[in-house]
């Protein structure tokens, strides 16, 4: 069975909740990333996506640059242990109707894991059956 931590991306480029927005924004370009966790020294507390950028910061007209990554994250997260079957990490996926989860090790950001890594390592029927749960969100 297939550990998470043999597809997921370790040390992720991550910022900090007192950031703005425009310099998380430039990290996920610079990496050419759509989401950026969010941590407080190296725990987790939130997750930062393109989409969260669109909605709520330029469909709102507000400032990016004054504007700090804690106001507009998501901090109600699913994650998962580098540990775990590959399985549960898509099951998540599906649950949550999410493409990426954060990794971590007790609070501790680890890595995070994308919908594209699992589906190049999971079952085809499986990972057929999560991206059709996820793209109905």
């Amino acid at each position: 069975m297939t550990q998470v931590r043999e597809v997921m991306t370790s040390n992720p480029t991550s910022c900090s909740s007192q950031d703005s927005v425009a310099d998380a924004a430039k990290a996920m370009a610079r990496e050419d990333v759509g989401p950026i966790p969010v941590v407080e020294g190296d725990r987790l507390v939130g997750l930062l996506t393109d989409r969260d950028i669109v909605v709520r910061i330029v469909a709102e007209g507000r400032d990016p640059q004054s504007t700090t990554v804690g106001e507009v994250a998501s901090s109600d997260l699913a994650t998962v242990s580098p540990d775990e079957d590959l399985d549960r990490a898509l099951q998540l996926l599906a649950e949550r109707r999410v493409r990426r989860l954060p990794v971590v090790e007790g609070e501790r950001l680890v890595g995070i894991i994308a919908q594209a890594d699992v589906a190049r390592q999971g079952d085809d029927s499986s990972t057929g059956q999560v991206v059709e749960q996820i793209s109905e969100s």
